[in-house]
């Protein structure tokens, strides 16, 4: 069994995702990782790059663009690992990142899901935790009023606006940009729900979880460096608007 499988659903950011395996290469240390890489119909280069670098990453590739939930899946149906990793290809791995969460996980068994702290690349916090939605606060936030009600109860409560990104802590969900999770977890319940296109799948998956009595933590004892957003950016605002509206929908 290989201690960690992380998988990597690629979507035309080439450079970034040259960036992120070489992180994960350089950090690896002695632990048995597995890559995969699933690419959604990229078109850039991407495939070309993996095969001629990295031989070592299991390379999946798709014809179309199937979705964030799906690809993953595939990498989730395929991994070895005794802990999964859900990666972004805009991530960089910090030194000390694998030894650190995996020594955390084997000691606290009743973690299912676990993120780490997430960092801006000028080293600022990115907020990566938040409350499971609620119908109000998500029509605020269809409304485009979360940066204008700063003191509206439903946002500030959806959004954990006091949350100390410094403590260790029980959440009720963390961002999919950088998302462990337990092998026993995906035996309970099973796979990213392939109805989410994207946005929305790791928080339906984070509740599911809770429901079958799994602790998700936010973990800052490890950080890794995210750009956020970088694929969405292939995309006109409105087309984006459309999945996320569908997805909550669907939520």
């Amino acid at each position: 069994m290989k201690d960690i499988s992380i998988i990597i659903v690629n979507w035309k950011v080439k450079p970034l995702l040259k960036k992120c395996l070489d992180s994960i290469l350089k950090y690896q240390e002695d632990l048995a990782l597995e890559i995969f890489v699933i690419d959604n119909n990229s078109k850039d280069g991407s495939l070309e790059m993996i095969k001629d670098y990295y031989p070592q990453v299991k390379l999946i590739s798709l014809e179309s663009n199937q979705g964030f939930a799906k690809a993953n899946n595939l990498g989730l149906r395929e991994g070895e690992g005794k802990y999964f990793l859900l990666l972004n290809p805009d991530t960089e791995i910090r030194e000390g990142f694998f030894k650190k969460v995996i020594k955390y996980l084997d000691k606290h068994t009743a973690i299912g899901i676990l993120g780490p702290q997430i960092l801006n690349p000028d080293q600022t916090i990115q907020e990566s935790v938040r409350r499971f939605p609620t119908f109000f606060s998500q029509v605020l936030v269809l409304l485009k009023l979360k940066n204008i009600l700063n003191n509206n109860k439903f946002l500030k409560h959806y959004l954990e606006k006091s949350f100390d990104y410094h403590k260790i802590q029980n959440v009720d969900q963390v961002m999919g940009a950088a998302f462990f999770i337990r092998r026993a977890v995906l035996n309970k319940i099973g796979f990213l729900d392939e109805k989410f296109f994207t946005w929305f799948e790791e928080v339906d998956y984070c509740q599911r979880a809770k429901k079958h009595g799994f602790i998700i933590k936010y973990f800052p004892e490890v950080s890794i460096i995210h750009q956020g957003g970088s694929s969405f950016q292939k995309q006109l605002a409105f087309q984006n608007q459309k999945i996320f509206n569908k997805s909550l929908l669907y939520y």
